[in-house]
């Protein structure tokens, strides 16, 4: 008998079909899209959707959309949103005139007026690992490792960004039995943002550089300034700055050297498809007495997705101190190929 029950129960278990809650996106034309919704910003809606992975859809698109779980919804008149959402006036399945809109609790949104739907706010970054080996007529080793970390704040009381960036890099070769160093250079910044407009921030920013092969011994640059977001979005992102920055410079030949600088800078990303994006950094810092006196950092870089946190990264960096120490070069040039973790 008491088999007998427990057939009955299993069976009656697997007949029940199971419920499976997610998320929600339906378009203008009538057309749905289930899975989790990962985010909203720049007017673009990402869903990570069972069968196709991420998703990104514009939001012109969209005629509603709902979550399960609440949502921290941002909207262009600076209300913040904590609920779940629901769909509202969705069309069951013919293209609709209506009004986009949602709703959330007892309001009525229209997605016009959604700037930004994020997830909890963390720390998001990465760490890359590059390296070379070589044997035979040529005997050099290589390595180098970077890391990167943002936070960006949302809500009632912030409307800020902390970004934290490092990178090293060390070589050395050996050439007829004797082996030197070819590359021992590190550097370090952390960086903050004050956004007072959409558009217009404030920022805080420290650097510090040390290249032994330089005679560097340490290059210490704080400077504040501001800064214009022209486009700010999960696939498209350019900024520019401008600002005041003391360069104080320790050499381990010629004595140090101080300067109050000018300080202009820009970064921009783009992802050109679902896995492929480009990137480049640019930070000037020339003397207000003289010019001639300047550092130059940027970059250039591709980065491609293997899997959904592993990527494979190509960048270009150039390094200009246009007034050296005694015996070192103005520049330096590195070619990095690597692979890299992403969180």
């Amino acid at each position: 008998m008491s088999k007998r029950i427990l057939w009955l129960v299993a069976l009656a278990v697997f007949a029940v079909p199971a419920v499976v809650r997610a998320d929600e996106v339906i378009f203008t034309n009538g057309d749905r899209l289930t899975g989790t919704i990962k985010s909203i910003d720049g007017g673009k809606l990402k869903i990570d959707t069972k069968v196709a992975g991420v998703v990104s859809v514009d939001m012109k698109d969209v005629q509603t959309f709902s979550t399960d779980t609440p949502v921290q919804m941002r909207l262009k008149d600076k209300t913040v949103l904590r609920q779940p959402v629901a769909a509202q006036g969705a069309p069951a399945t013919q293209p609709t005139t209506g009004p986009a809109q949602v709703a959330v609790g007892e309001r009525t949104v229209p997605v016009s007026d959604i700037k930004r739907v994020q997830a909890k706010q963390a720390w998001t970054g990465s760490v890359l690992v590059n390296g070379n080996l070589a044997r035979g007529n040529t005997h050099s080793e290589d390595l180098g490792i970077a890391a990167d970390a943002t936070l960006g704040r949302d809500d009632e009381f912030h409307d800020d960004r902390f970004s934290l960036t490092a990178a090293y890099n060390y070589g050395r070769q050996t050439v007829g039995g004797v082996t030197t160093t070819s590359a021992d250079n590190w550097y370090g910044q952390a960086k903050y943002d004050k956004f007072f407009t959409e558009k217009w921030y404030g920022y805080g920013v420290i650097r510090y550089d040390h290249d032994r092969l330089a005679f560097l011994n340490y290059r210490l640059a704080p400077g504040v300034g501001v800064g214009y977001q022209w486009v700010e979005s999960a696939d498209h992102n350019f900024s520019t700055e401008a600002g005041v920055s003391y360069v104080y410079e320790d050499y381990s030949n010629d004595g140090n050297d101080d300067r109050v600088a000018l300080r202009l800078a820009y970064h921009y990303d783009r992802k050109l498809n679902e896995s492929v994006g480009i990137f480049h950094n640019l930070e000037w810092l020339p003397g207000f007495m003289d010019p001639s006196d300047y550092n130059l950092n940027t970059d250039l870089g591709i980065r491609a997705k293997m899997t959904d946190k592993l990527f494979s990264e190509f960048k270009v960096v150039y390094q200009r101190d246009n007034t050296p120490a005694p015996g070192a070069q103005k520049n330096d040039v590195r070619f990095l190929l690597g692979v890299g973790y992403s969180f």
